[in-house]
């Protein structure tokens, strides 16, 4: 795998998690603890994002 297609996958991922999150916030009674969680992958993902993008 490129470093090109790998970036590809993890905004593909950073999205998803943020659909996730938006979702999970709107649902009444959302768990603030599986909130959290979404939301620290999302963070990891995009430092990884950051760590191997060419700027």
């Amino acid at each position: 795998m490129t470093i090109a297609s790998h970036l590809v996958e993890l905004r593909r991922k950073h999205d998803t998690l943020s659909e996730m999150v938006e979702e999970a916030q709107r649902s009444p009674g959302g768990d603030d603890l599986k909130i959290a969680e979404l939301k620290k992958q999302k963070l990891r993902i995009k430092e990884e994002i950051a760590r191997l993008s060419p700027n």
